[in-house]
């Protein structure tokens, strides 16, 4: 797997609004929940094809976090949803959104 696809740290403290990923290129990038929520690539949320498009509403209160495998994180959110499964991948594509905080690696 390529180092910007691979986290080397997440921190998602309960009560927090963000969750900070670092990647194994070094990148730092603070996700909004409410942005993390609105983007759930599930099939419910998104349909079963196309464009992955932000739909707001929901609880955006993240309870609980789980890894899959090496590849995804499943997302419990506070009114129960949990059906999406963020690949690594993919949370490095939101990175490029606007509301995503994004640091740089830091020279060696």
């Amino acid at each position: 797997m390529k180092p910007e696809h691979t986290p080397t740290a997440i921190k998602a403290p309960h009560g927090a609004t963000t969750t900070e990923i670092t990647w194994g290129d070094g990148v730092r990038c603070s996700y909004p929940n409410a942005l993390l929520r609105g983007y759930c690539p599930c099939a419910l949320c998104q349909g079963h094809g196309g464009t992955i498009a932000f739909v707001p509403g929901g609880n955006s209160q993240l309870r609980e976090l789980e890894p899959v495998g090496h590849y995804a994180l499943k997302l419990v959110w506070g009114d129960g949803h949990n059906t999406g499964l963020y690949t690594f991948e993919y949370l490095r594509a939101l990175a490029e959104k606007s509301e995503v905080a994004t640091h740089a690696a830091e020279a060696r």
